[in-house]
């Protein structure tokens, strides 16, 4: 199922959201540029965690996919590699769940990112 896009009165209400939060992180930082990059970071991260969870918890994700796959690419036939096997989400609003996501080796993630268009 293709991701739901913003509908334009949302994509505005996006914008202004963005625009406050900006506003407001270079009132926190107050002219300290380092502070602003640290400010940037923190959220970000944060953000991605709501979406994605955090590092143990992804971890322990894979792992428990890697065994429900019998250390295999859920794609191809050839044994995952160790480090850099790709948690991939069949649903990318199903978030990353064990009935959600499948790991990759990286030439199926790879080639599987081309054909939808994005690399």
């Amino acid at each position: 199922m293709p991701n739901r896009n913003l509908t334009p009165d949302e994509l505005v209400k996006a914008g202004a959201l963005l625009n406050e939060i900006r506003t407001r992180l270079h009132a926190l930082s107050a002219g300290d540029s380092a502070a602003l990059f640290a400010y940037r970071r923190k959220i970000a991260k944060e953000l991605q965690y709501d979406e994605r969870g955090g590092p143990n918890e992804r971890r322990l994700l894979k792992a428990q996919v890697r065994e429900r796959q019998g250390g295999k690419c859920a794609v191809c036939p050839h044994p995952l590699p160790e480090k850099y096997a790709v948690l991939d989400r069949l649903e990318a609003m199903g978030g990353y769940t064990l009935e959600n996501t499948r790991l990759l080796c990286v030439d199926c993630d790879t080639r599987i990112q081309r054909e939808r268009g994005y690399r």
